[in-house]
């Protein structure tokens, strides 16, 4: 029996942690030919998460430019991926959650009347503005894929409220699988000033903070927060910020932060470094997706700089709490967890409700299954 061709398909740093589990698994069972495609929607960080992983792409579209837009990203996705699939012409193509490349890939492979397995499906927040352009990238993307691989029993829900129920499986998040083979006790960071920093006298809070939807005000109000808990907490906390490249992001972060003398504003950290900081770490703030299912992973309460999340479930547990984007809300919230050991405890020691480690494996026979590979549907992952 011929192999199974299996084409992964992502652009972005978050895309590729969380897919590179995948390529492995996929790899290494005899059953599939995998290849793997990346559009380099972002290039310099996606590359440091292939360095990680080791993975060598057989198709780079590379498509990356200066003041690149919504627009030029999907139509350069489009054109060479149109010529990538009628070369290979794989059986199922896979995207990952809810980015243009993800939109693209999809559409294309359609276009192509190639199957579409959708990677992280089910996630909403109900608004098409937020986060933009993510929410409708997924919502589309639904329509179109014909396996969906929903991290929790909430993100099916999601898919059947719309009516997608066929080839839809709760495998639980692959980011989980990600940090089993990341985080490492021994791991020094390249940049000297995380090496030196003190993890255990101090506590250290992990700041990400670049999503457009909190461009202007909203990320205003984010760094006044930042400051005054840096200042109010002089004695007690470090924070640590990787700056995101983006011009308006650079500008905000450092006109209210750079000078303070327990702020580190320091370049965007590679994969493996992000996971290893936040391991250490007290406490993370972040307007990140991805971060809100990892942090929990570790231990780490999360403060969400946003005003709602389309991953609701780390709510319930009690690992996440929506901050959203006022100065004094944030302010008071990060307080609580500085201040109050039982506050804190409450949101260390919640379950984390996204993964335990074995999605790639139930991704992978999920394929096997729906192309009736195996007479076995993979096991549903449960939140304990």
């Amino acid at each position: 029996m011929d192999k199974l061709k299996v084409m992964t398909i992502f652009g972005t740093r978050p895309e590729a942690i969380k897919m590179a589990p995948l390529v492995k698994e996929l790899e290494r069972r005899p059953e599939f030919e995998s290849s793997c495609c990346v559009t380099a929607q972002h290039r310099q960080m996606l590359d440091t998460v292939l360095d990680i992983f080791r993975i060598k792409p057989e198709f780079d579209l590379d498509i990356m430019e200066a003041k690149q837009s919504l627009s030029t990203i999907t139509s350069k996705c489009l054109l060479g991926l149109e010529t990538v699939f009628q070369q290979v012409r794989p059986d199922l193509v896979l995207v990952h959650g809810d980015t243009s490349t993800t939109f693209a890939g999809a559409l294309a492979a359609f276009y192509q009347q190639i199957s579409i397995g959708h990677v992280e499906a089910g996630l909403r927040t109900g608004d098409k503005y937020s986060p933009f352009p993510e929410e409708m990238n997924r919502c589309m993307v639904s329509r179109l894929a014909d396996l969906h691989f929903c991290p929790t029993e909430s993100n099916r829900r999601n898919l059947a409220a719309e009516g997608v129920a066929k080839g839809v499986f709760v495998t639980g998040n692959t980011v989980i699988d990600a940090l089993g083979t990341t985080v490492r006790d021994d791991f020094r960071f390249t940049t000297e000033e995380l090496n030196r920093l003190d993890y255990q006298g101090k506590k250290v809070i992990v700041v990400t903070c670049h999503r457009r939807e909190n461009y202007g005000e909203p990320m205003a109000q984010i760094m006044k927060a930042l400051r005054r808990l840096a200042l109010t907490y002089a004695d007690q906390v470090e924070l640590v910020y990787p700056v995101h490249l983006s011009p308006v992001v650079q500008k905000a972060a450092r006109s209210r932060l750079e000078g303070l003398d327990n702020v580190h504003l320091v370049d965007p950290l590679t994969a493996d470094e992000m996971h290893n900081l936040m391991a250490r770490s007290y406490l993370v703030l972040t307007d990140s997706g991805g971060l809100q299912e990892e942090a929990p992973a570790l231990g780490k309460p999360v403060l969400v700089l946003r005003r709602e999340t389309e991953r609701p479930e780390a709510v319930a547990a009690g690992t996440v709490r929506i901050a959203g984007t006022h100065e004094t809300d944030i302010f008071n919230l990060a307080s609580e967890l500085i201040e109050s050991p039982a506050a804190y405890a409450g949101m260390a020691h919640a379950v984390n409700p996204y993964g335990d480690g074995t999605a790639c494996r139930r991704i992978a026979d999920a394929i096997l299954y729906y192309f009736g590979r195996s007479s076995r549907p993979p096991e549903t992952f449960q939140s304990r």
